[in-house]
């Protein structure tokens, strides 16, 4: 915010990296009614991506189509008023300002250069100066020339205080006994719970019970104890994630755990059982973020099929496992995807579709950006259930973290909401060593 100083309302400068406005171009906006300075060598390192056929292609084009829109209001070189009350500039000066850099630093850089403009502004100004950037190695620069940096926050959460979908509550053992008779109890305002949250239900260490929270009442778990291709919860918190894939009620399911919790497998579980077995939907698609970990699927050779296996190849054991009795489990596999009932698709191609009356399984959510995540949800037709599985602490793009992530972004935005439902998974169930290393690693 704005301080004051000598009476008179001294307005802060940001400086914005490249990575702000190729991870959000509303960023543009998100500064109030202080004073944005953009770097021409961040205009040039935009341009350089525009071509990119993927999020940060499309990024980089909305954030030149916004400038070019800010354009015709008046000379981006001298600054343009923007409607929070703030003003925007493009600032052309690359010079080294004064000899406190060092002399060894390459001037050709991008990211010397975008140092220069902020250390210049920084010396220059009497106001607050402020570099704003993703990438953590030019905030240490920036902080051994001395020079303010931030990362962005705008779209950032509390991760160790994100929602966790389950949560405790101490009760009477009458309580509880007429639930177990009764199905459902309401409940008094002592307990503070949201629309599909997970609770457990207790009374001292002798009586417990696991219910989800909906309208003022806890209602039995209905599917908690359910099988599908085999596969059953092995605990709690399993038992929960089920109640809120089976339930056709909640459109969106969120889950969250570290490697082996089951997130990924209980998904596919629930997807297969509801396509194949009961038909409650046409389709079961899957889809994992591909760009963050490596290169464009236009470097693998192949169909688009082949060239997806290699990012999908987590997703193919998983089934094969689901389809361990059978002899073959990869032909059938093959066979659901020839027969249509199964579709593996890169997120570079959902952008522009409508997806009616499918189960949708994204997995890996937390390598998508907050933006990446509301283009994937938009997509959902009538009928269709998105379901989103990740672990925020195991994360491969360079500018995300726990707190920035597009999974973790989701479960705080809908906590509210009455379509959605969210799990934290923590016990590790794929084996003794995968638990270990997890926990220990």
């Amino acid at each position: 915010m704005p301080h004051k100083k000598g009476g008179f309302l001294r307005k802060k400068i940001f400086v914005l990296d490249t990575n702000v406005l190729l991870h959000d171009p509303r960023s543009l906006f998100a500064f109030e009614d202080n004073e944005i300075v953009i770097p021409f060598s961040v205009i040039e390192e935009i341009d350089n991506q525009k071509k990119r056929q993927d999020e940060i292609g499309r990024n980089a084009r909305t954030t030149s189509q916004e400038l070019d829109r800010l354009r015709g209001k008046g000379r981006l070189s001298e600054g343009i008023d923007l409607p929070s009350g703030g003003r925007i500039k493009i600032e052309l000066n690359h010079r080294w300002s004064g000899e406190s850099l060092p002399a060894g630093m390459d001037s050709s850089k991008h990211d010397n250069r975008i140092l220069s403009v902020a250390h210049y502004l920084h010396h220059s100004e009497k106001r607050q100066v402020y570099l704003v950037t993703k990438d953590l190695n030019l905030r240490i620069m920036a902080d051994v020339l001395g020079i303010p940096a931030q990362d962005f926050f705008n779209d950032k959460v509390d991760y160790a205080r994100l929602y966790s979908g389950i949560e405790e509550w101490h009760t009477s053992g009458d309580l509880i006994k007429t639930f177990y008779r009764e199905g459902s109890v309401k409940v008094d305002e002592s307990l503070d719970a949201r629309p599909n949250q997970c609770i457990i239900m207790r009374n001292g260490s002798s009586q417990s019970a696991l219910a989800r929270f909906y309208r003022g009442h806890l209602h039995n778990l209905a599917h908690g104890d359910s099988s599908n291709f085999g596969i059953r919860a092995r605990n709690k918190e399993q038992r929960f994630a089920l109640e809120m894939l089976l339930n056709d009620t909640i459109k969106v399911v969120t889950m969250i755990g570290r490697a082996g919790t089951g997130k990924t497998l209980l998904a596919l579980a629930v997807g297969l059982e509801k396509v194949v077995e009961q038909k409650s939907y046409a389709r079961l698609l899957i889809t994992r973020p591909v760009i963050p970990i490596g290169n464009d699927l236009g470097y693998l050779p192949g169909s688009k099929e082949e060239k997806l296996r290699p990012w999908m190849q987590p997703i193919y054991d998983n089934m094969e496992f689901l389809f361990s009795n059978n002899a073959q489990p990869s032909k059938l596999v093959n066979h659901l995807i020839d027969t249509d009932v199964l579709e593996m698709e890169a997120l570079t191609y959902i952008r522009g579709r409508s997806i009616p009356r499918q189960f949708i399984i994204c997995d890996e959510a937390q390598n998508l950006s907050p933006h990446m995540i509301k283009t994937l949800i938009t997509r959902v037709g009538e009928g269709t259930k998105i379901v989103f599985t990740g672990d925020p602490e195991q994360i491969d793009h360079p500018y995300l973290d726990a707190s920035s992530n597009g999974l973790s972004h989701l479960v705080e935005r809908l906590k509210e909401e009455e379509i959605a439902g969210h799990v934290t998974l923590v016990k590790g169930e794929r084996s003794q060593v995968a638990e270990m290393g997890a926990r220990l690693l």
